[in-house]
């Protein structure tokens, strides 16, 4: 494939200034997310060569003399899906402190580092760790967007600056965003894709990982996480069709999470709120799989506008969450729910400003759905920078101070 051919990845200046400074550059994030093809496009300009532990020689030849094969290695190299060799960690430190020079290994892994201990703390200060998600739509479109820093700055302008994407917005939410599946020609060959990627990636690199007891639970398991996509985390539920113990499905969900298949989204905290729900809520890594392991298509989830509704939340979490990873800014997301039952799909901070984003599949806004967004920003006072809700509409309409109904076009496009 000609690189004319591919998606533009907008992480890619900052994996550049990763090699500028850094011995070691970690890009880590689900399968088939497009590391590899980012790593051997930076790579390439450099002069890096590529050795991949997916190749069984390779890996064979790493295991068997950890310390002889990071002696042999060319000066840069990119070296990919490294968590199948955790016996490398070592020797990979031991290179670095015995020189030390900025851009020499280009890792690429598709397991959570800071879950894999003996590479998070083998090369603890010596390595950039860069988190590659599924393809956001800006990348997808290949257009620019200015949406985070407009929240944090406070800088959206009313008047009609966006369009309602309607049965559109369903057919984004169903794609998802891996590249080959996005390539596929038809809807029913994109399904496939799904399908076929979520038993590869539970047959081989869950095993990879750990051994379980039970890897036939792993996929139904994922399929029923699926159908609770942007509810808070309920794991009895989870864990009621199957024959094992609560802690084991409380496990299986992790070894999920450490492939980037699931995410769990901390609620936020503040110790001037004691009546705060604690309880995390769950999101699929993207919403192309939901649909796939639902068995909805555009048009089906477009009429089950309750399930649309629920499956958009994740959307647009998994969007926000892609668009952060190119910020200057580290920024922190969790979400907002009181006993009240008052709550706020997604609370963004950054530099010490707060933000937070609610959800609406509807083309209208009104004042009751800034309620969780009023209830935030009472708690949070100064640091409050702003709340949105996203809704399918085409303009911004300002719902008093710092409180705003954006399009969901917005996110992609200029507002």
């Amino acid at each position: 494939m000609q690189e004319a051919d591919l998606y533009p990845r907008y992480l890619r200046p900052r994996v550049m200034e990763a090699l500028a400074d850094s011995p070691v550059v970690l890009i880590h994030g689900p399968r088939q997310s497009g590391k590899t093809t980012l790593a051997r496009q930076v790579g390439a300009a450099e002069g890096y060569a590529y050795l991949s532990f997916d190749d069984d020689v390779q890996r064979a030849a790493a295991q068997a003399d950890p310390v002889g094969y990071v002696a042999d290695l060319p000066e840069r190299v990119i070296l990919d899906e490294v968590q199948r060799v955790p016996e490398l960690f070592t020797s990979l430190k031991a290179a670095v402190d015995a020189r030390r020079e900025a851009g020499r290994f280009i890792l690429t892994g598709s397991a959570h580092v800071l879950l894999v201990p003996r590479l998070a703390d083998s090369l603890a200060g010596r390595m950039e760790i860069l988190r590659l998600h599924p393809m956001a739509q800006a990348e997808i479109a290949g257009g620019s967007t200015g949406f985070l820093p407009t929240l944090f700055g406070g800088g959206f302008k009313a008047g009609i600056v966006g369009r309602r994407l309607g049965r559109l917005l369903a057919e984004r939410v169903t794609a998802g965003g891996f590249p080959a599946a996005l390539r596929r020609a038809t809807v029913r060959r994109r399904t496939a894709w799904y399908r076929d990627y979520a038993d590869t990636l539970v047959q081989r690199d869950v095993r990879d990982l750990t051994h379980i007891s039970l890897p036939d639970a792993l996929p139904r398991l994922l399929a029923l996480a699926a159908g609770q996509t942007a509810r808070l985390l309920n794991v009895s539920n989870l864990a009621a069709p199957f024959q094992v113990s609560r802690p084991t499905i409380r496990e299986y969900i992790t070894l999920l999470s450490r492939i980037f298949l699931l995410d769990e989204l901390p609620p936020w905290h503040s110790s001037r709120l004691k009546r705060l729900i604690k309880t995390p809520k769950l999101h699929l890594g993207d919403t192309g799989l939901v649909c796939a392991l639902l068995g909805l298509n555009a048009s089906t989830l477009w009429d089950d506008r309750a399930l649309f509704g629920q499956v958009l939340e994740t959307f647009i979490y998994q969007e926000l969450r892609r668009q952060a990873t190119w910020q200057e800014e580290a920024l922190s997301f969790s979400h907002f729910r009181d006993k009240d039952q008052i709550e706020v799909d997604m609370v963004l901070e950054a530099v010490g400003k707060l933000a937070g984003v609610e959800v609406k599949a509807a083309s209208t806004v009104t004042s009751d759905d800034f309620k969780g967004l009023r209830r935030l920003a009472d708690a949070v006072g100064r640091r409050f920078a702003a709340g949105v809700v996203l809704y399918d509409g085409d303009a911004v309409v300002p719902f008093g101070k710092n409180r705003y109904a954006v399009p969901i076009a917005g996110l992609w496009e200029d507002v």
